[in-house]
This record gives C-alpha cells, structure tokens and sequence, in this order.
C-alpha cells in the first residue's frame, strides 16, 4: 500500500525551479558519473537548479563508507571503486537503472532520514504502477519484494529479495548518489559480493519477477513517482 499521509514529503520550498531530468545515454563510466555529480553538486550548492541524472553503468562493483573487505568475494572479477557514499557493497551494470539523485534539501527538509524514505517511497511508487509491491525494512535499507514461491528463510519467515539499493552522500546539504533499481541486470553479477553486507535474503529485478519491460517504460514511471515526492521536474521525457 502506497503512504497517503506526508511524513515524508520532501515538496521543495515555493518559488523552487523545477528539478533538471536527464537520461544519460549508453553505458557511463564511474569515474565519469563521480565527477559529474561533483561538478552539479557545486553548482548546486551556489543556487543552481537541482538535478536527477539516470543512468547506466558498465558491469562493476562500488564500496560505500561502511563496506567490510570479507564482502568482496570475487575481487578481480570487476572493476572495484571506493566511493563516499554510504552503505556496503553493491553491483552496477547494464540493466539496472541507477538516479542519481542531487537535491538542495535547504530547499526541502534538512532531514536525512526522511530523505532515504523519501527515496524508497519513490521506488515503492514505481513498482505499484507495475503491479509490483514492495516494501521497506526498518532494519534494511533498500526496497525489497516477497517471494512466496521459494523456500522459507532458516528462521521460517518469507524469502525476500532486495530489487532497488539506496546509497547517498551529502555535502553542504545538498545529496548526491542515490538509488538503483533492478530492471534486467545479469543477477549473476551480485555474486561477487555481499549485495549490502546482508547474506540471507536475494536479489530480483522486474524481469526476474515476470516483468518484461523496457527501460524507457521504467523511466516515465519513475519520474511519475519522483514528481509525486519531490515535486516537478524538467527537462528530457
């Protein structure tokens, strides 16, 4: 069920310009999208317009500020970048939709925790326009399907498994980072880490569950559900 109060609002302050929409095309390399976000997260700092940035990256593997070594199961398999955001371990590559989220919460709400729900409730809303539920765990951040049709965990709750990751930084109050949803990613590749240092539950993706669709169909989804949190946007359609 989709949240109708607004605990987690994060409509920006009036008179705010709408927030810049950019679809990235091809595969984007990391280093290049760190640098971007660096260079739109100053401009933002000084008063510019914020911006979403969605992405695809090539096949690798990203640490946040809390990622533990034992994590990195297959080190060589790809390319390993330390990055400030946080979280543990995660895997990016073609498939998986990445947002790049860099907004001036001065504008919004100085208040991270509603932030990172706020983000949730995005992808939540997301799935709900593709008659997909999922969830938020308190003790785990991300958003996260059940699967009633595999086995039951060793403690004899549901099987879950994780489909969007969230990771974010913030500088000056202004957030950069952000979220990734599983559209049709290679899920073998999570194999080679702890996908965020938790070992008992899977990974999905909306191919995985069914879901045939295309990024683009993703994309105006998603956009629809930013607009509904965060407010207006503009820019690429």
């Amino acid at each position: 069920m989709l949240r109708t109060d607004l605990e987690f609002s994060m409509l920006p302050q009036l008179g705010t310009r709408p927030v810049r929409w950019r679809i990235a095309d091809g595969l984007v390399p990391y280093e290049e999208a760190v640098e971007t976000m660096e260079r739109e997260v100053a401009v933002i700092s000084d008063g510019g317009d914020e911006l979403v940035w969605l992405v695809e990256h090539p096949p690798l593997y990203t640490a946040g500020t809390s990622a533990n070594a034992m994590d990195l199961v297959q080190p060589n398999r790809f390319p390993v970048f330390a990055t400030g955001r946080g979280g543990e371990y995660t895997y990016h590559g073609p498939g998986q939709r990445v947002a790049y989220v860099m907004l001036d919460l001065k504008r919004r709400r100085q208040d991270v925790r509603a932030f990172v729900a706020a983000l949730e409730d995005v992808v939540i809303r997301t799935l709900d326009m593709m008659n997909v539920r999922g969830e938020r765990r308190e003790d785990r951040v991300g958003v996260w399907v059940r699967r009633p049709e595999k086995p039951l965990l060793t403690d004899g709750t549901m099987a879950e498994d994780k489909i969007a990751a969230l990771g974010i930084r913030l500088r000056k109050w202004v957030t950069f980072h952000g979220l990734s949803l599983n559209v049709d990613p290679d899920l073998d590749h999570f194999g080679g880490i702890v996908p965020c240092g938790i070992s008992a539950y899977g990974v999905t993706s909306l191919v995985d569950l069914g879901l045939p669709v295309m990024m683009a169909d993703v994309d105006i989804r998603l956009r629809a559900a930013f607009e509904a949190v965060f407010g207006e946007t503009t820019g690429e359609t």
